[in-house]
């Protein structure tokens, strides 16, 4: 397994917890909006080695997840901003073109420290 996005998490805003019951996170790292960081996981930044594609591993702290979807402007924004919407739904398609989905499984807790790591299996 080879790691091609490696960061902790730094800030979890005020409304994170509603969008994570409707199984959805929003990443930006330290550039986040000020305006967008109450519905945001903030995350040191970090670069993105190569791109996230299907198939790929979401891992926060020690729990996995398979990308099922990678939006054509998801790989852009995580490079420039640490930013994508994640859905947690396991679908193959998406709304936004900076969408990731991943399978449908319980999300852990979120927390400052949280690690959130984007591997390659091969």
């Amino acid at each position: 397994m080879k790691k091609i996005y490696d960061s902790t998490v730094i800030e979890v805003g005020s409304q994170v917890e509603l969008f994570l019951q409707e199984k959805m996170m929003i990443l930006f790292n330290e550039s986040a909006p000020s305006d967008l960081r109450d519905v945001s996981i903030v995350h040191k930044r970090c670069s993105l080695e190569e791109d996230i594609k299907v198939g790929d591993e979401l891992v926060i702290d020690n729990k996995s997840f398979k990308v099922t979807f990678v939006g054509n402007k998801a790989n852009e924004t995580m490079r420039d901003l640490g930013h994508s919407t994640v859905t947690f739904d396991g679908s193959s398609e998406a709304e936004m073109p900076g969408m990731i989905c991943v399978e449908e499984k319980d999300i852990p807790k979120i927390s400052t420290s949280t690690q959130l790591v984007f591997r390659q299996l091969s």
